[in-house]
């Protein structure tokens, strides 16, 4: 049977250097290895925890590294320094089990580097290497949310998620829900929900009694909308379109929902590798075409309709920001 080390070190080395999404790397994975239910909650520690804490991880082992590394052999080297630091696994167990799914070439280097991880006292040079995330992303968060609430929401944002579930069997988090919630969505509603891939809050709505017509600009994600809505049973009607110039009837529905794309930097818990993938630019990019999006949803709300605006980050810019604008340019909107 498959170890679960190797599986891990395999799904690590196709984040790195195939730049693919931990979640949809490690599913398949996980569905070939046949490992037992314990195995695969450590193979998803593992990926999970090393790809959020890959920064600590590293800066744990480079005190010690006197040259370049190879990816393979980096990537033995997050896992001992993962289990040493952040598991807490014996030192024995953790740096065995790392140098064995290390290159035969550098097992000796692997072993000699974590035993002295092992030994070595820490001592952070800052709370981005000590929490693992981009420097920029750390120096915005404090310039938008304070030093305190920047770091309070960093180190929760390094805990794993709970997972909850819907009494239809979605898999949904809460806050997701409350969103859905919120706009209120009853019998005999039409509502549109603008950015509606993968489904969770168009299915949510429906499940009120509302007619939901689920778009997304994304023909795949789309397709999602679609395919879970038929797994739960929800009346959601799908359709590829952008949310700008949506394919609509001018002021035709009681509800529009915009859960606009963002930077994703307040749901870090759920998405390990997203701290690595966005730049700081972005921001300001989805900024931007937030509020195309929501001139067009806007264009769609019938007079006394509701119009909600989410968005899964932190950012002044996507969140107060988009709120300040939307005063300015649509005073006829009331909160």
């Amino acid at each position: 049977m498959t170890d679960s080390r190797t599986v891990a070190r395999d799904v690590l080395l196709r984040i790195e250097r195939e730049d693919a999404f931990a979640n949809l790397a490690l599913g398949p994975a996980l569905d070939r290895s046949k490992l037992a239910d314990r195995d695969r909650g450590l193979v998803t520690e593992l990926v999970y925890g090393i790809t959020r804490m890959r920064r600590a991880c590293d800066f744990l082992v480079d005190r010690f590294v006197m040259r370049a590394l190879d990816e393979p052999t980096r990537t033995a080297l997050r896992i001992g320094a993962y289990q040493l630091h952040f598991l807490q696994q014996p030192p024995h167990a953790a740096v065995s089990s790392a140098v064995a799914v290390a290159p035969a070439r550098s097992r000796g280097l692997v072993n000699a580097i974590l035993r002295r991880v092992s030994e070595a006292p820490v001592t952070w040079p800052d709370d981005a290497t000590r929490l693992s995330y981009p420097d920029w992303l750390v120096e915005r968060l404090i310039t938008d949310l304070g030093r305190d609430d920047a770091l309070d929401a960093r180190t929760r944002m390094n805990e794993a998620p709970p997972v909850t579930e819907r009494p239809d069997g979605y898999i949904q988090d809460l806050a997701s829900q409350w969103v859905a919630d919120a706009v209120g969505a009853g019998p005999g509603d039409l509502v549109a929900d603008v950015c509606a891939g993968p489904g969770g809050k168009a299915t949510a709505m429906a499940g009120s009694g509302a007619f939901v017509v689920g778009a997304d600009s994304s023909v795949v994600r789309a397709g999602l909308v679609r395919d879970n809505a038929r797994r739960v049973g929800a009346a959601v009607a799908t359709v590829a379109a952008d949310a700008r110039h949506a394919p609509f009837r001018p002021a035709s529905f009681d509800r529009v929902l915009v859960d606009a794309p963002c930077s994703g930097l307040g749901v870090l818990a759920r998405r390990p590798d997203a701290r690595w993938r966005i730049d700081e630019a972005a921001v300001d990019r989805l900024a931007g075409l937030q509020r195309e999006i929501l001139e067009g949803a806007i264009s769609l709300l019938r007079p006394g309709g509701r119009l909600v605006y989410s968005v899964c980050t932190l950012t002044v810019a996507e969140t107060l920001g988009a709120d300040r604008w939307l005063a300015a340019q649509h005073p006829e909107l009331q909160p």
